[in-house]
């Protein structure tokens, strides 16, 4: 009998070396604005993001630089939505590095 890798849980490599359940922008805005508050983990269990624990991308805010625990493409793509404000973030500053622990809707302010 022939040899059967074992399944894979995380995104599927296609034969251009490309992961296969790449998301989307709007799919992290549709998913994040679909709950009250989601924690990071969520979001890379919920969109197979593989990565150690250990992996970071710095986002560039007005405020500073945060981190959120996403590889490079999928943590630029949460970084546009943090900076056009249309999902808020919560941050864990221990020790002193400020990494979002997890992400909320904003609702848009009525204006007169």
């Amino acid at each position: 009998m022939p040899y059967a890798p074992p399944a894979s849980k995380g995104p599927v490599i296609n034969g251009h070396g490309d992961r296969g359940n790449m998301c989307t922008a709007p799919q992290l805005r549709r998913f994040i604005k679909s709950r009250p508050y989601v924690p990071m983990h969520e979001l890379r269990r919920r969109f197979a993001i593989d990565g150690g624990d250990d992996i970071v991308t710095g986002v560039p805010m007005s405020s500073g630089q945060i981190y959120v625990g996403l590889p490079l493409r999928e943590g630029r793509l949460l970084g546009e939505l943090l900076r056009a404000g249309e999902v808020g973030y919560e941050l864990s500053m221990d020790p002193r590095t400020p990494v979002v622990i997890g992400v909320y809707p904003m609702r848009p302010v009525p204006r007169p």
